[in-house]
């Protein structure tokens, strides 16, 4: 499978410089990337209409009419698993990096050694991102990527995957807290929380990023809060 990157910077020069570290890298991994070069944010944007299969986005933030960062807010929209890297000449922009959960910053000129180690980290990122949860419903195989599961829950024996649809079957919780990994927490007998989607906890509750309020049982706070501080 090869990876999709996106470079989008509106000097010729440094693009073609990230190219090819870019090209070395991949060589050195022994993987297969597919790498295009965007003078623009517009550019790009107009193409990602097209293809928003990206694996990883390398963004300079200062360019033309349209920002890097106004740019990764448009594909975070839709798109919470693509991993987006800033290389720009400013330090100015690096808060406003957290909207868009960017992977990190590079500041120009970019060096060799440490793209290289911000690459490997978003490799293993979409590596992790690419498990999926395998659920058989209706007599066809459904997929759930695990970065799109905000929370399980148990009513009587049926469990439902809370994820950008609901789905519910007839299965114990014990057997998808097996397959699940370590973004994963139980919580109490019936329900398990992605940690990644968790925005507040207090006592007698959880908040999750997209506004569910969740109730949390009794002696699950601390353990709770412990596996969030062991998976950041």
């Amino acid at each position: 499978m090869a990876y999709q990157i996106a470079i989008c910077d509106d000097s010729d020069k440094d693009a073609a410089f990230v190219q090819e570290i870019l090209t070395q890298w991949a060589q050195d991994r022994q993987i297969e990337i597919l790498a295009r070069r965007f003078p623009s944010a517009e550019s790009f944007l107009f193409k990602y209409e097209e293809n928003k299969e990206y694996d990883i986005l390398l963004l300079d933030i200062e360019m033309g009419q349209m920002d890097g960062v106004t740019m990764a807010k448009q594909v975070r929209k839709d798109n919470e698993a693509v991993q987006i890297i800033f290389i720009t000449g400013y330090s100015d922009y690096i808060a406003e990096g957290y909207e868009v959960a960017a992977l990190h910053y590079l500041m120009k000129p970019v060096n060799r050694e440490k793209l290289f180690t911000v690459l490997d980290r978003a490799l293993d990122k979409r590596k992790q991102q690419e498990r999926c949860l395998n659920l058989e419903l209706s007599g066809e195989m459904v997929r759930i990527p695990f970065y799109d599961i905000r929370y399980l829950d148990v009513r009587q024996n049926y469990v439902t995957v809370h994820a950008k649809e609901d789905y519910t079957v007839k299965r114990p919780l014990g057997e998808f807290e097996k397959e699940l990994d370590q973004r994963f927490c139980r919580v109490g007998r019936a329900m398990i929380l992605n940690l990644k989607y968790i925005q507040r906890v207090t006592k007698t509750e959880v908040r999750l990023s997209d506004g569910t309020v969740l109730p949390l049982p009794r002696g699950a706070y601390e353990p709770l809060n412990r596996a969030i501080i062991a998976y950041a």
